[in-house]
C-alpha cells in the first residue's frame, strides 16, 4: 500500500517581498517614463517641423501662382466704414486662409466667401474648421475653437485655433497711420503686403517668415482678424500682462487712433527671444523646451534658442535692413 500524501504547503508573498516588488516596479517606471515622454516629444517636434515645411512649400507655391507672397491679412482701405480706432475694415482674411488651395484645402477655400468679412455669420461654421497643418502637436494651451471678443466681452466671432504666425518685423510704428505702415514695416508680412522674393534683400535663408505661438500664451488663428477685437493672455497668472491688445488688424492701436503696432492674431513681432518670460501676446512662444521653431524664407526650418543673441534675432526679423546675421 502506498504512503498517504502529506498536506500540500503553499507559500505566498511576504509583505517585505511585496514591497520590494512594488519598489522595483516604481524604479522601472521612473526610468522608462522620461524616455517615453522624450520619444513622444521628439515625434511631436518632428511633426511641428513638418507642418512648417508644408507651410513653406505652400508659401512658395502661392508666390509661383501670384508673383507675391500672401499678405498677413487683407483689409479694404477704401471701405466707407472703418473701425474708429484702427481705420480698418473687412474682409480681414489672413495668410492662412489664402494658402488653403496650396495646403490641399481647396474645397474649404472655395466655400469661403472672400468678398465678405471673415467674421460674417454666413462663414461661422467654416472658420471654426480645425486644420492639423496649423497646429503644433506640442501646443499645451487651451484647445480651439476660441471666441473672439471685444473690450466689453461681446463675442464677435469664433475661430479655429492655430499655432503658427507670420513675421511682421520689429518696427513698432507709433504715431503712424495705416497708410504709412507699408513704408516702415520691416518684416515680410503685414497688412495688405505684397512681398516678393526680390524684396527680401537680406536673403531668404536669413529672414524668418513663420514662427510658433502656443496658445499657452494667447490664441492665434489661420482665419483672419476682426476690427475691435481684443487678445488677452490665456494664463494671466503666468503672464501678468496688465492690458490686452486690440487685435483688430496688423496695425493695432496703442496711443491713439493714428498709432499702429503688430497684430497679435495673425502675426508676431520678434522683440523678445522665443519663450522669453517677457513674451507678450504678439511675440513668439512655443511649448517646446528651450526655444521655438521658425520657417525661414528659403523653406528651411530651424530651432531658435530662447537664449539667442538679441541682435541676431532682430536681424532675422527684417527682410531688407541689410543686417549681418550671426550664428543661430
Amino acid at each position: 500500500m502506498g504512503r498517504a500524501a502529506g498536506p500540500s504547503c503553499r507559500r505566498g508573498f511576504t509583505l517585505i517581498e511585496l514591497l520590494v516588488v512594488i519598489a522595483i516596479i516604481g524604479v522601472l517606471v521612473g526610468i522608462l517614463l522620461p524616455a517615453v515622454q522624450q520619444a513622444r516629444e521628439a515625434a511631436r517636434r518632428a511633426q511641428c517641423q513638418n507642418n512648417l515645411k508644408q507651410l513653406g512649400l505652400a508659401l512658395h507655391n502661392y508666390h509661383e501662382a501670384h508673383a507675391t507672397f500672401p499678405p498677413a491679412y487683407v483689409a479694404d482701405t477704401n471701405a466707407p466704414t472703418r473701425d474708429p480706432d484702427t481705420f480698418d475694415a473687412g474682409p480681414g482674411f489672413a495668410w492662412g486662409a489664402l494658402l488653403l488651395p496650396q495646403l490641399d484645402q481647396a474645397p474649404l477655400y472655395h466655400q469661403l466667401n472672400f468678398s465678405r468679412a471673415c467674421w460674417d455669420a454666413s462663414q461661422a461654421a467654416l472658420v471654426r474648421t480645425t486644420l492639423p497643418v496649423f497646429l503644433c502637436p506640442s501646443d499645451a494651451g487651451p484647445p480651439g475653437p476660441f471666441a473672439v471678443k471685444d473690450a466689453a466681452g461681446t463675442v464677435l466671432a469664433t475661430f479655429a485655433k492655430a499655432s503658427y504666425v507670420v513675421n511682421a518685423g520689429q518696427e513698432e510704428p507709433w504715431g503712424f497711420t495705416v497708410a504709412d505702415y507699408s513704408a516702415i514695416a520691416d518684416g515680410p508680412f503685414y497688412r495688405n503686403s505684397r512681398t516678393r522674393v526680390a524684396d527680401v534683400t537680406d536673403g531668404l535663408s536669413q529672414t524668418v517668415f513663420v514662427g510658433e505661438h502656443s496658445s499657452v500664451l494667447s490664441f492665434k488663428t489661420w482665419v483672419g482678424v476682426v476690427p475691435g477685437a481684443m487678445v488677452c493672455p490665456n494664463d494671466p497668472a503666468r503672464f501678468p500682462i496688465t492690458t490686452c491688445d486690440v487685435a483688430a488688424t496688423l496695425v493695432n492701436v496703442h496711443s491713439g487712433p493714428a498709432s499702429d503696432e503688430i497684430d497679435p492674431v495673425t502675426g508676431f513681432a520678434p522683440i523678445h527671444p522665443p519663450n522669453s518670460p517677457l513674451s507678450h501676446v504678439c511675440q513668439m512662444y512655443s511649448s517646446h523646451a528651450g526655444g521655438a521653431f521658425v520657417l525661414l524664407g528659403d523653406g528651411s526650418v530651424r530651432f531658435i534658442s530662447q537664449f539667442v543673441h538679441q541682435p541676431t534675432w532682430a536681424a532675422l526679423s527684417s527682410r531688407a535692413r541689410h543686417d549681418i546675421v550671426g550664428d543661430f
